[in-house]
This record gives structure tokens, sequence and C-alpha cells, in this order.
């Protein structure tokens, strides 16, 4: 496992200079936002194109991996959610959770990380992992939260949530990516070039800004944070191993993969989420905080079981 932490903690070491760069109000939080869209929309936009652009659908895409990542990841969700109920929680207060315990930060730290760690060909399994992410699970929360306040779903709603996922650069990138792929087409090598430079920005400028956004976060309700913490960082990639490598006979290289990604810590899209729509931000954030320090052991003793 050490040679393993070792590689990981330049990673850390990056997140946690955002984080000191936001405490001591070097790094303001609109200068944190700035950098946060930079990355969003630019850096790992490009990122995501270059990687998808030299997959094809047949290695993106994979019906035993999809089916054993949801049937890991709703397990957990399953199970958080009923812990909530136990706890007499309403409705969405329990979805808030349930996100906290199956949705890691892939896009921010996944993607950079996980490829540079496990190879180039940990690129096709961390984008799906993404994507089922970003489609599945962040149109879910949605969904039951709108349906737990106005008892109903309406056409607004569903259409507000396909014009959510065409405008997520993230989506919009791979899409795009794999339809270049498609067209049988190399990149120019000036495109190639371009795209490689303002990609390579995704990586420092994600775990700075990761770390920046840190610093606002606070670790109120620790024990309940704890718990979801505890969920994300052990339970879901636990889950996630039983599904790929048993119930599934995923790819061991490819489970693997996902595994690792389903190790990462909470994403800062559930905060984001959790803030719109007035539901437990704080808990959100103090899960967001607790799992991320915790990752630096739990993300590199995952990843050295996995490469082992």
């Amino acid at each position: 496992m050490l040679p393993i932490l070792l590689k990981t903690l330049p990673f850390f070491a990056l997140i946690g200079l955002g984080w000191w760069a936001g405490r001591a109000r070097f790094f303001t939080g609109e200068a944190t936002a700035a950098l946060t869209r930079f990355v969003f929309y630019f850096a790992l936009s490009a990122m995501l194109f270059r990687f998808a652009a030299g997959l094809s659908l047949a290695e993106l895409f994979n019906l035993r991996f999809v089916l054993a990542y949801l049937t890991g990841s709703l397990t957990v969700y399953l199970l958080t959610t009923a812990v909530a109920f136990t706890r007499r929680l309403p409705m969405a207060e329990a979805a808030v959770e349930a996100q906290c315990a199956v949705v890691g930060n892939v896009g921010f730290l996944g993607v950079p990380m996980l490829v540079v760690l496990l190879g180039a060909a940990a690129a096709g399994p961390v984008l799906m992992v993404l994507a089922i992410d970003l489609i599945v699970f962040s149109s879910l929360i949605t969904l039951i939260i709108t349906a737990s306040r106005h008892g109903r779903m309406g056409l607004d709603v569903i259409r507000a949530l396909a014009l959510g996922l065409l405008r997520n650069p993230m989506i919009v990138s791979m899409a795009a990516g794999l339809i270049w792929s498609s067209s049988a087409l190399t990149l120019p090598g000036p495109v190639d070039e371009f795209l490689a430079i303002l990609g390579a920005a995704a990586t420092p400028g994600a775990l700075f800004a990761i770390g920046a956004s840190l610093a606002t976060k606070s670790a109120e309700r620790v024990s309940i944070a704890a718990w979801l913490s505890f969920a994300k960082l052990v339970l879901h990639p636990g889950a996630v191993a039983v599904a790929a490598l048993w119930a599934f006979e995923v790819d061991p290289f490819a489970a693997g993969v996902m595994i690792s990604a389903a190790a990462l810590p909470v994403a800062g899209n559930v905060y984001i989420l959790a803030q719109h729509y007035g539901v437990a931000p704080h808990r959100a954030s103090a899960s967001i905080l607790i799992s991320t320090v915790a990752s630096i052991v739990t993300v590199s003793a995952v990843i050295a079981w996995v490469t082992s």
C-alpha cells in the first residue's frame, strides 16, 4: 500500500494546497468559482473529449459493467435511505444522504488521478462511471426531491432534466468525442496538441479547486457525516466489488477501475444540489470534507488492493 500512497500523495497535496489558499484568503471564493468554471467548461471538457475521441462506443459501454456498477450503487443507495428513514427523516433529506453515499468526485478527482495511476486503459471505465453518475443519480435526486415536494412529476421537470444533461459540458464533451471517434477520423495534429495542452490544466486546476472549495466547508453534524463518509468510502466500493467480481464477472481490469472510482470521496455537486434545493446542505458539506480527508488513506488502500 505504501507505494500507492506515495503515488496518490501529490494529488492530495494539490488539494491541500488549494485548501490552504482558500483558508488564508489568498484565493477568494470568487477566484475559486472562476477556477472551477475554467476547469469545468474548458480544461476538463478538453480532457474528456480527447479521451472519448480515442475510444469506440464498444470500448466505453459494456452492459455487464453498467449493471454491476448500478447494482452495487443502488444497494448502498437503498441501505442509506433505509437508515435515514429509521431516523424519521423526510424523503428529500434521505435522498441527499443516499446521494452522498454513492456519488463520488469522479470528474474532478477520478478522471485525472485514476488514468495516471492505472494507465490510459482506465479512461473508458472511468468515463462510464462518470456518465452513470451524471445521467442516473443526478437525475434521480432531482426527481425524488421534486416528487416529495409536489407529490407528482410534471413534464416541466422532465424537460428541465433533459436540458440540464444537454447543457452539462462533461456529457457534451464525452458525446462529441464518441461522435468524432465513430467517424473514423483522426484529430488533426494542431487540434490534438491544443486539446492536450488545455486538458493538461484539468488535473492541477481541478485538484486545487477542490481544496479551495473545501476551505469553506463546515464539519457540522459530524456523526452523520462520518456515517455517510463510511458508506461512500467503504460500503460503496465494497458493494461494487461484490457486484463486479462475483455477480456479473466483469473483466478484472475494468472491475478494478470501477471499484477505485466507487472509493472516491463525496462529489462537490452533491452540495450544490443540496444547496440549490435547500435540503441538508450542511450535512452534504461535512460529508465532502470528512470523506475527502479520509480518502487519502482509503483510496490508496483500495487502489493498492485492485492493482495487486
